[in-house]
């Protein structure tokens, strides 16, 4: 255990209001539904109690951006550029506020939460960016004159959209949605998870400082299977994004099939790292350690299938089980802290049951695989990292969502490949290799959305992030995931004076 004293400034830790409100069309109400009770992972007693929305209430939000919706029709580029800017300012003058308590609500390290306020930061900025060039590409001649035709483009807001947000990177994940929506006139409906709202709370509070219609943003507290079901079914909802397990995924699909909404899916992952020989040592421990352990695991695209080649896997997995056992888990106030707890009972308990079954499924167990001893209290649990775990088994093929390495040793590029895609998720993939053409190779033949070369997690907002097969539909980021929150119009025009003559004639 880190005994160290070092913690964040005492000025950043948040004070948790006794209950927090609903956010909707620019005004703070009382909730309807029954409280909601926010857990401190660190000492599993209530932090905060939130008031959550009814149905009624989704409705009301929904209806509000609906004349938002005719409001925003009109507005500017320029002007949707400038409130994402706006809110850019905001967010990074409330950094190490939003830090703290995002940390403290997930129990991710407080460096790892500034972090993600620094990419929430630049996601604004780009898409600010973003919204001015589209305004620029509008009635875009497509081709050259056809005939005495004239064929021109225009992209349109799809409506009021619900965003549907995890509890793991929740403020961050946010702006992800939030940005390219509002650059793209849409109005929005956020329901942030109910392990983990109060950031997009403490956003709410920002906001409500921009010029924004009423009703383009609400905040809706509540659980997933009463508010985020009904925004999903409420015939105003024109999109859906949503990012989370495979299991809701894969409900919000079904829902939103059936009114033909469009969504964007971001679900489960269980992403292969593959490392070659010629990697060197200290390269491959950083980043399977890197790309299995940040965020405590509790990461979509983590690469928790670790594959080795043979002639150098008794080394790497011997180093990365030594530092594994030197990391320090502890609150995430902390400053030294590099591991907080997980983020909920559910999780921890997963997490154990994945253990048990690693163990009783062939899996050796090499470290870690329990509640960290040091912690009375808390969430908290130990790296974890088995080897030779079997193709079939549970810890290989499902995801843990949590601290918790699968080791596999191979013996050629063929074979690492085939097993790496050898799963039902591809969300990411990560290659280790010197051999640059090889690295290039392997990661053509990849089946994930996104593939790492010599690295394994960074995400950057200029590119698209989505997955394949049962990881998702659709993309973020980049200027994907602006179009996914617009529909392309086709507008035609005759340009000449003279009859056209199918039927009419002289």
């Amino acid at each position: 255990m880190n005994m160290k004293s070092d913690v964040m400034p005492e000025r950043c830790v948040p004070e948790c209001a006794e209950s927090e409100r609903l956010f909707i069309a620019g005004q703070w109400v009382q909730g309807d539904g029954l409280p909601l009770p926010v857990i401190d992972p660190c000492t599993e007693q209530e932090m905060a109690r939130v008031d959550t929305a009814t149905s009624e209430q989704v409705d009301i939000a929904v209806n509000r951006a609906l004349s938002a919706r005719r409001e925003m029709r009109g507005v500017s580029g320029t002007r949707r550029s400038q409130w994402l800017r706006q809110l850019a300012a905001l967010v990074a003058d409330s950094k190490e506020r939003l830090a703290a308590l995002e940390s403290r609500n997930v129990g991710k390290p407080y460096a790892e939460a500034l972090l993600d306020i620094d990419d929430a930061v630049s996601c604004l900025e780009y898409y600010a960016a973003l919204a001015v060039d589209l305004a620029g590409k509008q009635n875009e001649l497509i081709a050259e004159p056809l005939g005495d035709f004239d064929v021109r483009v225009r992209y349109e807001p799809v409506g009021v959209c619900a965003l549907i947000i995890p509890w793991n990177f929740p403020l961050l994940t946010t702006i992800w949605k939030l940005a390219p929506a509002l650059a793209a006139g849409c109005p929005v409906i956020l329901k942030p998870s109910e392990y983990t709202p109060l950031t997009a709370l403490a956003l709410a509070g920002l906001i409500e400082q921009l010029d924004l219609p009423a009703g383009a943003v609400s905040v809706l507290n509540g659980r997933g299977a009463e508010v985020g079901e009904a925004l999903c079914r409420h015939p105003g909802v024109a999109k859906i994004s949503f990012t989370g397990s495979t299991e809701t995924g894969r409900r919000v699909a079904t829902i939103a099939a059936e009114q033909y909404k469009r969504i964007t899916t971001e679900a489960g992952g269980k992403s292969p790292i593959i490392v070659f020989a010629d990697t060197p040592i200290d390269a491959a421990v950083e980043w399977i350690l890197f790309g299995g352990f940040f965020n405590q695991g509790e990461v979509c695209n983590a690469t928790t299938r670790v594959l080795i080649e043979q002639r150098i896997h008794a080394a790497v997995l011997e180093r990365v089980c030594i530092q594994a056992r030197k990391i320090n888990v502890g609150p995430p106030t902390d400053t030294a802290t590099q591991m907080g707890p997980l983020q909920n009972r559910a999780q921890l308990d997963k997490f154990l049951r994945y253990v048990t079954l690693g163990c009783s499924e062939g899996a050796t167990l090499m470290c870690g695989g329990a509640r960290h001893p040091d912690f009375l209290h808390g969430y908290f649990v130990q790296p974890t990292v088995f080897d030779a775990v079997p193709l079939d088994s549970s810890v290989w093929r499902e995801e843990v969502f949590g601290p918790l390495l699968s080791v596999r040793s191979f013996s050629s590029e063929a074979e690492a490949v085939h097993i790496a895609n050898d799963s039902d998720f591809g969300l990411a993939a990560a290659v280790l290799s010197a051999e640059s053409d090889r690295a290039q190779r392997v990661a053509e033949s990849l089946d994930a959305g996104c593939v790492w070369i010599n690295c394994s997690g960074p995400a950057f907002v200029q590119g698209p992030w989505g997955g394949f097969k049962r990881s998702g539909v659709g993309r973020e980021l980049g200027r994907w995931g602006l179009e996914s929150f617009l529909e392309v119009k086709q507008v035609t025009r005759y340009r000449s004076s003279k009859p056209w003559g199918w039927y009419l004639t002289s």
